[in-house]
């Protein structure tokens, strides 16, 4: 089949990467295979261009992607990223994973994302809502609660999907509390929502962690990213006995053998936006993070983090992925011939879409649920589909994420099968 003419993947650029993993779940599929090129097609990208008028008067243009890989199984669901390096390669990938990852965890969705390439941290709040309203109405023709359904992502909160959720709802003259998941509680947000990805990385990480006989009393973590999710993760990790010994963000990479006292922690990045400083530790180079020998390495930052090189100098039992894709081919390699388990993303890090998941239903039903009824269905819907895809593992002696995808990409292409070819 002839290349797609609008991205040049990399081996191990995103595109590349999400391919790779295509081919090979390709043995996998029995005479579904047949239909396997439309995995490595989005169904539709969309690129906008967002101008707005800044707050010195100038006018600034940003450029935007919404792309929808596919809606076989439901409307699309991803979220929306806003980051310097967006591209369009990029977003391609994670709505391709984010298909694979709504199917690994059987949610009724296909798999979307979004993203504008721009720094959030220069633009002042009133900037920042003129371009997520003029992206929201730019990519209004199709998004919507039953066909594209937005969520935060990098650089993206609570607010920015209640400006997204108000612009679409002025739009269509009514309020669509189900056009965006991840919104703020008085807005039709739900319970939980917040740390559900953390919780997810921490909950999936528990049961790799009880098949492999590793105890999680006393056992090494090590975090790369301390935002929402590695965070989150992080805490639940400490709460129920494993020491956080090293940390790596934006701001630096910090160490503590003992393991860092988690409460401090999580004030000094509260006060100064970052873990960079932080008096409870000693302060590492950045590339010093992949050396730190752990129990659990979670990379939680972006894409394309463990590369070969750094898989070579890994020290660790289970990577647990946290971020999409933090892993490239390369890596993946590496790790498989050193021994080291990774529990891919599609299902680790599948607990924010999950309880997006219940917001939209919550949303459409207009009756909502506490906290601890989330958290529970959340457990048994990610365990459910973890113990799936490990024995998928075990009976075809392949690896958790191609064991993943199986699992996932079987059932995309039997709805796609199912439904047969329009016209």
């Amino acid at each position: 089949m002839p290349n797609l003419s609008f991205v040049s993947p990399t081996r191990n650029s995103p595109w590349g990467t999400y391919l790779s993993q295509i081919d090979a779940v390709e043995p996998y599929l029995g005479k579904l295979a047949r239909w396997v090129e439309t995995l490595r097609r989005p169904k539709r990208a969309l690129i906008v261009d967002i101008p707005i008028e800044l707050d010195n008067g100038t006018i600034a243009h940003f450029e935007g992607y919404r792309v929808q890989h596919s809606l076989t199984r439901g409307p699309g669901k991803g979220g929306v990223r806003y980051h310097p390096d967006v591209t369009l390669e990029e977003v391609m990938a994670l709505s391709a994973w984010m298909t694979v990852k709504n199917a690994a965890v059987n949610l009724p969705y296909g798999g979307a994302k979004g993203g504008i390439r721009l720094d959030p941290k220069l633009l002042s709040t009133k900037e920042l809502e003129k371009v997520t309203r003029r992206y929201t109405s730019e990519i209004g023709i199709i998004i919507g609660p039953t066909q594209d359904i937005p969520a935060p992502d990098v650089n993206t909160n609570g607010q920015i999907m209640a400006w997204m959720m108000d612009t679409y709802s002025m739009n269509v003259g009514a309020t669509a509390t189900g056009v965006v998941t991840g919104k703020p509680i008085p807005l039709g947000g739900s319970l939980g929502r917040v740390a559900a990805t953390g919780r997810g990385v921490f909950v999936v990480g528990r049961e790799a962690m009880r098949r492999l006989g590793v105890e999680m009393d006393g056992a090494r973590v090590a975090v790369q990213g301390f935002g929402n999710v590695g965070s989150v993760a992080a805490k639940m990790f400490a709460a129920n006995g494993a020491k956080i010994v090293a940390v790596q963000d934006h701001t630096g990479t910090i160490l503590n053998e003992k393991g860092l006292d988690m409460t401090s922690l999580l004030d000094h990045v509260a006060q100064t936006g970052g873990v960079g400083g932080f008096k409870g530790a000693d302060r590492i180079e950045n590339e010093q993070f992949w050396d730190v020998k752990s129990d659990v390495l979670i990379p939680a930052a972006l894409e394309g983090q463990i590369t070969a090189e750094r898989a070579k100098r890994v020290q660790t039992r289970v990577v647990l992925e946290g971020a999409n894709g933090p892993t490239t081919p390369d890596g993946d390699a590496v790790l498989a011939d050193r021994g080291i388990i990774v529990v891919p993303d599609v299902i680790a890090n599948a607990g924010g879409v999950t309880v997006s998941y219940f917001e939209w239903v919550q949303d459409f039903s207009s009756f909502f649920w506490t906290e601890d009824e989330i958290n529970v269905r959340l457990d048994k819907i990610l365990i459910g589909a973890f113990k799936g895809i490990w024995d998928t593992s075990e009976q075809h002696k392949i690896p958790l994420r191609t064991a993943a995808f199986t699992v996932a990409c079987t059932r995309v292409l039997q709805a796609r099968e199912e439904r047969g070819l329009y016209p």
